[in-house]
């Protein structure tokens, strides 16, 4: 494990109405090792180089020590956005383990984003911060079918492992989600995959699932990171690269030709499933419970 200097670990305070009601962003780790074909860290303005190689930074839980003493409010820490927490090196780095504990101590809240079945490890932490903060705890799926998942994810925990993950969280009283993001079009724009994934996101006990939106059923492209996928599609879908080219050009919006219709069979299958998938009530969902001035002033 290589370690990387860093002057901070939390971003500044917002107030956050549209991306599950966080108010702080937190990454110990930088670059991520599941191979995902599509992943948008890997694009230049993120100024990660080798991205597959994953960096921790240096004095990581020493610096989120001092910076949750000094942050004057406290809120709803969002951690996994540009690389994952639960990286196969957090097994034993512990770093996203040992910053739960500072979280808990400071009384702060948290939501984790993660493809990986290693946040079950911590769920006594994350009971532990519940009982006076939000929890929630989302995992990407983006494919209900393993095999499928093998291809464009081929070194995360499988579907089914993930499934499994959002049932252990469930059970133990931990909110959970789905973030059903990004949809691949011609290998997961397929309404079975969608109504698939909603239902067994229910049955695995998730209150909701994300997807970004009506505009966002596809994926969003741009430099190092569309040479990465075009790459990995030549070898995993011959003869896809070129429908994406002919299709997409240099376009950083890339929606699905069915974007429409999934949107519709995607509401259709959290209704009829019980689970929520509009982002202001999602934020209800996590902060049921919690007034606000306990998350806004110490």
């Amino acid at each position: 494990m290589e370690y990387i200097p860093a002057k901070t670990i939390l971003s500044g305070y917002r107030e956050q109405k549209d991306w599950f009601g966080c108010h702080y962003n937190m990454n110990l780790y930088r670059g991520c090792c599941h191979g995902c074909i599509y992943c948008d860290s890997r694009s230049e303005c993120y100024q990660i180089e080798d991205f597959d190689q994953v960096r921790a930074k240096e004095n990581a839980l020493n610096t989120l020590e001092r910076e949750l003493r000094a942050r004057r409010r406290t809120g709803i820490i969002h951690t996994g956005s540009m690389s994952d927490p639960y990286n196969p090196f957090e097994k034993t780095e512990c770093l996203t383990q040992g910053a739960l504990e500072k979280i808990a101590r400071h009384g702060f809240g948290v939501v984790i984003a993660t493809k990986s079945d290693l946040v079950v490890r911590d769920i006594p932490l994350l009971q532990r911060i519940q009982k006076f903060s939000p929890v929630a705890v989302h995992i990407t799926i983006t494919a209900a079918q393993d095999a499928v998942a093998e291809k464009v994810e081929p070194s995360a925990p499988s579907s089914s492992r993930r499934f499994a993950a959002l049932r252990a969280l469930s059970d133990a009283g931990i909110t959970a989600g789905v973030l059903l993001m990004p949809v691949l079009p011609w290998i997961t724009d397929d309404p079975a995959n969608i109504r698939e994934i909603v239902k067994q996101s229910a049955l695995s006990g998730a209150k909701y699932l994300y997807n970004g939106g009506k505009r966002m059923f596809g994926l969003t492209m741009r430099d190092r990171q569309r040479e990465y996928f075009y790459a990995r599609l030549d070898e995993r879908y011959p003869g896809l690269c070129a429908r994406y080219k002919k299709t997409y050009g240099l376009d950083y919006g890339c929606n699905s030709p069915l974007a429409g219709l999934l949107w519709e069979e995607y509401v259709k299958a959290c209704r009829e499933n019980g689970v929520e998938y509009r982002m202001s009530q999602i934020i209800s969902i996590i902060r049921k419970n919690y007034e606000e001035p306990q998350l806004s002033l110490l």
